[in-house]
C-alpha cells in the first residue's frame, strides 16, 4: 500500500482491509498487519466518496474480531489509519515496532501547523518561522519514536528487523492466543461488496 498514496488508507483500501479482516475471522485466522500508514486519507476529494461509511466498515469488523491481531510498525503509524492497521489499539495482544517505528496521533507535519498555529503565526520572520515549526517538528518526532513509544508502553518492543519472523511466531504462540469458542462461527458470513 505504501507505493500508492504514501500509504494512506482510502475508501477502497479501507474496504479491502475489511473484508480481508472478515475472511481472516471467518476461518479462525489470527491476523499480522505490518503497518506502515500515515493514516486515512483526507480533503474534499477524499470526503466526496463517503471515505467516513467506508472507514466505519473497517472499524466496526475490526472491533468485532473473534482471533486476535499482531502488529508490527514497520515505520509510520499514525491517526486512527494506525489504529485500524493495529487492531483498534496498540494494545493488541502484541504489538512491536522496528526501531524506524514512529508513532502520532496524526501526521506530524499536519499536528505542528494545527495544534502551533498561533504560535508559528505570531512569528513575523518568515525565516524563522520555519526554523521553529523544523524545532517543533523535530521534537514531535523525537516523541513519537518508538524507542520513546516502549517505554511508555505504546507498543510491547522494540525489536530488530532482522527478528521479525521469530518475534511474530512468539506472539502467535499460546500465551497471546484464546481459542474461539466451540460452536457456530462467530462470522457466519462475509460481505459480498
Amino acid at each position: 500500500m505504501r507505493r500508492h498514496l504514501g500509504g494512506a488508507i482510502d475508501r477502497d483500501a479501507a474496504d479491502k482491509a475489511a473484508r480481508f479482516l472478515q475472511l481472516c475471522d471467518a476461518f479462525a485466522l489470527p491476523v499480522v498487519s505490518l503497518c506502515d500508514t500515515p493514516g486515512f486519507m483526507v480533503g474534499p476529494d477524499a470526503e466526496r466518496t463517503a471515505t467516513v461509511r467506508h472507514f466505519s466498515r473497517l472499524f466496526v469488523t475490526g472491533a468485532n474480531l473473534s482471533v486476535p491481531v499482531v502488529a508490527l510498525i514497520l515505520r509510520k503509524a499514525h491517526g486512527l489509519g494506525a489504529m485500524a492497521m493495529l487492531g483498534g489499539s496498540t494494545h493488541a495482544p502484541a504489538t512491536a515496532a522496528w526501531p524506524s517505528g514512529e508513532l502520532g496521533a496524526m501526521g506530524l507535519e499536519g499536528a505542528v501547523r494545527l495544534g502551533y498555529r498561533k504560535e508559528l503565526a505570531a512569528i513575523a520572520d518568515p525565516g524563522e518561522r520555519d526554523r521553529e515549526y523544523e524545532r517543533l517538528l523535530a521534537e514531535l518526532y523525537d516523541r513519537g519514536k518508538a524507542v520513546n513509544a516502549a517505554a511508555a508502553p505504546e507498543v510491547d518492543d522494540v525489536i530488530d528487523p532482522a527478528d521479525s519472523r521469530r518475534w511474530i511466531t512468539a506472539a502467535l504462540d499460546d500465551r497471546h492466543t484464546e481459542p474461539i469458542p466451540a460452536g457456530p462461527k462467530r462470522r457466519p458470513f462475509i460481505d459480498t461488496w
